[in-house]
């Protein structure tokens, strides 16, 4: 195995090379000899908010995602494995998709991970390298990170809200999942040219994560909740605070979105087409997940 990297960092893999897409040329030895690629760098959703470069998006995601395929091509690598995002499409509000699911996203994250796409499985016609799109829903594992890490420190705190249970539907997909069918992908010569979403095809609702979680660290779930019309009437004066003020505030209209809105993904194709199966479920992983988390905050 061997790893571009940003920077020195320790893992299990024969070498590593460091190098910053998008600013550091790649050496052509890097790609000599490899069969697979697989392609997880890029400039992350969450960093829409924190005044990235709108360019930048256009460099990472696109303009080096594009490089990278076209040397591996050039190297004749087999296989060219991209992890997109379910983000690269419009969310589906309160519909549960499937890949037949096109309407454009609106946000520059998405904007990019669908121009990226289309770019690689071009190259992929162009060169008969093999190209694949994985689009995993939001990703959960013992290590999680992001707002799944944030929502555990929240509760861990007694800091966050007892939300009302609206029957909202949210996809994810354990890593160790996404790890199988990236590699059922590199192996199936049927997966050439396709886009797969990636779910477990569990319909999770925000309060069952939040009770689940509860649980998990030890904590009675909450036997109340806030009504909805409290928390949209507390969202919109967060948008105008926000407005005057300029800084974000931990709740507004995005936030309440987040937590009470759905985004439901299917996985139908890539069990049809490839035969992949999801073998995790979200509560049998929090124990771990929880005790990762606990040593982590003791380390600090």
């Amino acid at each position: 195995m061997r790893v571009l990297v940003r920077g020195e960092v320790q893992g299990p893999w024969d070498e590593a090379h460091v190098c910053v897409l998008g600013r550091d040329s790649i050496a052509a030895d890097v790609l000599a000899g490899v069969d697979t690629v697989y392609h997880l760098a890029g400039v992350v959703h969450a960093m829409v908010a924190a005044d990235v470069d709108e360019s930048l998006y256009h460099t990472v995601n696109v303009a080096a995602s594009e490089a990278l395929a076209a040397l591996a091509a050039d190297a004749g690598v087999k296989q060219f494995i991209y992890f997109s995002s379910v983000k690269a499409v419009a969310d589906p509000g309160d519909v549960c998709v499937d890949e037949s699911w096109q309407v454009p996203p609106d946000d520059l994250y998405g904007r990019s991970k669908r121009e990226a796409e289309q770019r690689l499985i071009s190259i992929g016609k162009e060169t008969g390298m093999r190209v694949t799109v994985l689009r995993p829903a939001l990703v959960y594992g013992t290590a999680v990170k992001g707002n799944l890490r944030r929502m555990l420190q929240a509760i861990d705190s007694g800091r966050f809200p007892p939300l009302p249970e609206t029957g909202n539907q949210r996809s994810m997909v354990c890593v160790d999942d996404l790890i199988d069918a990236a590699r059922l992908a590199a192996d199936s010569p049927q997966a050439d040219g396709q886009v797969y979403i990636v779910s477990d095809d569990v319909r999770y609702s925000t309060r069952q994560l939040s009770d689940w979680m509860h649980e998990a660290l030890g904590r009675k779930p909450p036997a109340w909740s806030i009504p909805v019309f409290v928390l949209r009437t507390g969202a919109l004066l967060g948008d105008a605070m926000e407005a005057v003020s300029g800084r974000p505030l931990p709740l507004s209209s995005a936030v309440l979105q987040r937590l009470l809105g759905s985004a439901c993904y299917r996985s139908d194709k890539i069990q049809q087409e490839l035969g992949w199966r999801p073998r995790v479920h979200f509560r049998d992983c929090l124990p771990a997940m929880v005790s990762n988390y606990r040593a982590v905050a003791a380390r600090k």
